[in-house]
């Protein structure tokens, strides 16, 4: 990582940036070590109790460590009446991971969403921010695979306001 006295610099040593400052520090580790965020409450000033308390309130923050890919299942209404749970246990027996953990190896994180909006393309699993829609149990793997083999970039380009595939 870059060294925390320089991020803090880059931010002017400014409290008030704490935000974009774990922001950074999630980008680089892809979680927020304590030992990171100890150090960051020492320059700082603030106390860690704050800190974890923001780190703890926003949802793109995470205090374990997270997979190298973040695999996303809607489970709202509409996917759930098309299948999410049958796709859900397809992804958790396939990753060997139970939702809302990261695999051993650390390459995926399995994380279940209430609605992702795209309820048209229902069921729908998203990989990266991709979005790969009318999913199935043997669509499961087969975009699991591709994040696998390191071909992710096969997904399609943003459309529409959604990115992947319908």
């Amino acid at each position: 990582m870059k060294s925390i006295e320089a991020l803090l610099k880059k931010h002017d040593g400014d409290p008030n940036r704490i935000i974009q400052i774990l922001t950074e520090i999630q980008h680089e580790h892809n979680y927020l070590p304590r030992e990171v965020l100890e150090t960051v409450s020492q320059r700082l000033k603030i106390p860690f109790s704050k800190i974890y308390s923001i780190a703890t309130f926003y949802a793109a923050f995470s205090l374990e460590p997270r997979g190298e890919h973040s695999v996303m299942v809607c489970t709202g209404t509409a996917c759930f009446v098309r299948g999410a749970a049958n796709v859900l246990r397809r992804a958790e027996d396939r990753l060997c991971v139970k939702a809302g953990h990261t695999t051993a190896d650390r390459r995926f994180t399995l994380e279940t969403v209430n609605c992702l909006g795209a309820c048209a393309l229902a069921p729908i699993v998203v990989v990266d921010g991709h979005y790969h829609g009318q999913t199935n149990v043997t669509k499961v793997d087969t975009i699991l695979d591709q994040y696998e083999q390191g071909k992710e970039d096969t997904a399609a380009p943003a459309a529409a306001g959604l990115r992947g595939e319908a």
